[in-house]
């Protein structure tokens, strides 16, 4: 696998920039993770404000510097707002394995934009970093996101994966493989 993120990968789509993460989304990166929508299927509580946003930027930044994670900011072409976020990280070196993580403002949902950044981070997931698994572990209780995995064609599986998640109802694995 290829892991140097020095020079950061900008990927574009036909209507989406995913870009790296500036020390100016703050208040989006604070809104995002203020949103009870998104935080009911992340397992995370919505104690969010402008400090905890400012630390977490700094905390990926750090990870992306120490080629830990790779965090995308997705953003309209329109707009350089923030309206999502997509992940990859716990990179399993021996077996090729990286873990794909996503969440986007509510408001955003049901627009296809998420599956539109999604394809986009697994062709340079297998392209560019040489991953031959992608896992995903969402709870079943957010249809959404299985959808979208189902229609990228992420298959259900049982067995088990290096998966770090905790306060998540349901949660399920799933997997893409470079075939």
């Amino acid at each position: 696998m290829k892991l140097d993120f020095s020079k950061f990968p900008k990927l574009e789509t036909q209507r989406l920039i995913l870009r790296n993460l500036e020390n100016q989304d703050f208040e989006r990166i604070h809104k995002l993770h203020s949103d009870p929508i998104v935080n009911s299927f992340v397992g995370r509580d919505n104690s969010s404000n402008l400090e905890k946003a400012k630390a977490y930027i700094i905390r990926m930044n750090n990870l992306i510097a120490k080629n830990e994670c790779l965090y995308w900011v997705i953003t309209t072409k329109e707009k350089n707002d923030l309206i999502g976020s997509v992940c990859l990280w716990n990179f399993d070196l021996e077996n090729k394995i990286v873990e794909i993580g996503y969440e986007m403002l509510s408001q955003y949902q049901g627009k296809g934009f998420m599956s539109e950044a999604l394809k986009e981070v697994v062709k340079h997931a297998f392209e560019e970093i040489n991953s031959t698994i992608i896992t995903a572990f969402p709870s079943s209780d957010n249809v959404n996101s299985v959808s979208i995995l189902k229609k990228l064609n992420f298959v259900h599986e049982d067995k088990p994966y290096n998966n770090t998640h905790q306060n998540i109802a349901n949660l399920v694995t799933y997997t893409l493989r470079n075939v």
